[in-house]
């Protein structure tokens, strides 16, 4: 019997975005278990191949086009609401039997009970990956923040299965609310090299030699801390950020608070869309330095264990479950004293640490890999 998964909470496909919209389009494109139908909830702005209420195929997958009305923060919640009223019309009038809904985050928590009953009640399951602690992201504001954790704790109790893409989500799900019905099934990573001969955004800048920062631009991300202990650093390499700072009000007060514009290392270069000279950019790094404190396998420090020899990374339980014995770690008071040693290390120990982390990215954070246990988890026994 044909298994139908319907996956609510990304933009859609094609994917143009990162995070959950490049998950999906991975899990579509290297299905193997053609018993699987995949059907994808896609939004009607980030679709250019159908209108609202219309389905259009990719890659196999049925994708169904929702229209979202403009309602400011609550349009994430209304999206996943029509999402899901949708996908219960396709199986009623498909007559789908046992359908699995895979909800990305956990945004709709607060409204999930009415939505479980309904899909209990046609033989359906809830599946849902809670996307680490959104909770605790400093961009939002008290009362969002207060509603995203209530809409956790929902999520877990309304799941059949909460698939975790981090050991340090599992657990911190397990101490905060008991025994929880789940599986750990990490985000993945693509394996290539850049062709480029150069960046024309290195070139640009007038980079050659460089530390590299890659991510979104939110104060959890620690950027201050960053950019402060490498300031007082003797280095004399650069610093180069890549980031959506443009028009961002945390880059003035990050410039008042450290007024790196004073140091001409520290080089913020916007944003760099481009996979393959993106990948060159990592590749030719230095070191690449991650602090990233909140979240669960993150998608930046997979390529950076690909693309860079050298990764300095803040010693989180969420990173240090990704990236083993394959990076150097530091906390925010020592990061300085780690600097300097990341500056001595030998040719054969930046080698032997990224040989390190090719090969946890071989063994578990390879595409093929992560979709061939969504498989097994979707169909047992028959992938």
């Amino acid at each position: 019997m044909k298994k139908h998964v319907f996956i609510v909470g990304s933009r859609g496909l094609p994917a143009k975005y990162g995070g959950f919209e490049t998950f999906v389009e991975e899990l579509v494109k290297h299905q193997n278990n053609k018993n699987i139908k995949y059907h994808v909830a896609c939004q009607s702005e980030n679709s250019d191949k159908g209108r609202p209420g219309e389905h259009f195929d990719y890659l196999g997958a049925d994708c169904f086009v929702i229209k979202v009305p403009n309602i400011g923060p609550a349009r994430v919640i209304a999206y996943d609401m029509l999402a899901i009223n949708a996908a219960l019309k396709i199986c009623q009038k498909e007559q789908i039997e046992q359908p699995i809904f895979y909800i990305l985050g956990n945004t709709i928590g607060g409204f999930i009970g009415h939505f479980a009953r309904k899909i209990h009640k046609i033989g359906g399951k809830i599946f849902v990956n809670p996307d680490g602690l959104e909770w605790k992201r400093t961009k939002w504001p008290a009362p969002v923040r207060h509603y995203l954790k209530y809409a956790e704790k929902k999520m877990v109790q309304k799941a059949d299965l909460i698939i975790s893409d981090n050991a340090g989500i599992k657990d911190y799900l397990t101490a905060e609310y008991g025994k929880v019905s789940s599986e750990v099934i990490a985000y993945g990573t693509e394996k290539f090299q850049s062709d480029l001969t150069e960046s024309k955004t290195l070139v640009k800048y007038k980079v050659s030699d460089y530390y590299l920062i890659v991510g979104r631009f939110v104060p959890e991300n620690n950027y201050e801390t960053l950019i402060r202990r490498f300031m007082e650093s003797p280095i004399e390499r650069d610093l180069v950020i890549i980031t959506n700072h443009e028009g961002n009000a945390y880059f003035e007060e990050l410039r008042a608070k450290t007024q790196f514009d004073q140091d001409s290392r520290i080089k913020f270069i916007g944003t760099v869309y481009d996979q393959n000279e993106l990948r060159y950019i990592r590749e030719h790094a230095f070191a690449y330095l991650h602090g990233h404190e909140v979240g669960g396998t993150n998608p930046g420090l997979l390529e950076a264990m690909w693309s860079t020899k050298v990764n300095v990374v803040l010693g989180v339980n969420f990173n240090r479950t990704t990236a083993g014995d394959s990076v150097i770690y530091f906390d925010k008071e020592n990061l300085l004293t780690v600097l300097s040693s990341v500056e001595n290390l030998t040719n054969d120990e930046r080698q032997s640490l990224q040989g390190k982390a090719h090969k946890i990215i071989e063994e578990k954070y390879t595409w093929e890999h992560i979709c061939a246990k969504y498989e097994e988890l979707f169909l047992p026994h028959e992938s």
